[in-house]
């Protein structure tokens, strides 16, 4: 007697816990030592449920650094949305900046790899150009165009300095700057 294969998945989460085992892998090892089989022993699968999922390792790489921008990209809006008004849009960057939530260290170590590896692939390319604009567009809630370029770049580069600096961020000096910023840009 023939059966039928089933046409739910027997493991519905699969799919998702193969990304964030892959942005497990690349922030302990880079993207250059990520491997289809890193990826399965971290997500406790079969080698083979790679292939099923993905059209290979750069595919991977591409879902699962989409899938940080778009965990980013929300806790980003998710602070600025909460706020009502300039003062408060410039104390919810700080935060962002200073905060232990948003620029974590295992998060800035797969910021750089995803950068790293957009210089080299398209898909990561456009992946982190959205995610640049969904930054912006975020910033834009609260702020003129030309703040938002210049806050981003700080929301940006200042986790990166400190990380490689290892030692913490002046809160006030980052609040100083923010509205510094905000102020200027709303005098024009």
């Amino acid at each position: 007697m023939g059966g039928t294969r089933r046409q739910v998945p027997n493991d519905p989460q699969r799919r998702e816990r193969i990304l964030d085992s892959a942005l497990e892998v690349i922030a302990d090892h880079g993207v250059h030592k990520t491997t289809h089989r890193r990826i399965a022993a971290r997500a406790q699968v079969p080698l083979g449920s790679l292939t099923y999922y993905f059209e290979g390792l750069d595919d991977i790489l591409e879902k699962a650094f989409a899938r940080l921008a778009d965990a980013m990209s929300e806790s980003y809006r998710t602070a600025l949305y909460d706020a009502t008004n300039t003062q408060e849009a410039c104390a919810a960057v700080v935060d962002l900046i200073c905060g232990p939530e948003y620029a974590t260290p295992r998060r800035m170590t797969l910021i750089f790899e995803m950068y790293s590896y957009a210089n080299h692939n398209r898909a990561v390319a456009a992946i982190t150009r959205e995610w640049l604009q969904r930054s912006h567009d975020s910033l834009a809630l609260h702020f003129p165009p030309d703040a938002c370029a210049a806050i981003d770049a700080l929301i940006e580069g200042w986790p990166m300095h400190q990380t490689f600096q290892q030692r913490p961020l002046s809160r006030d000096l980052v609040h100083a700057t923010i509205t510094a910023i905000a102020d200027m840009a709303h005098v024009r």
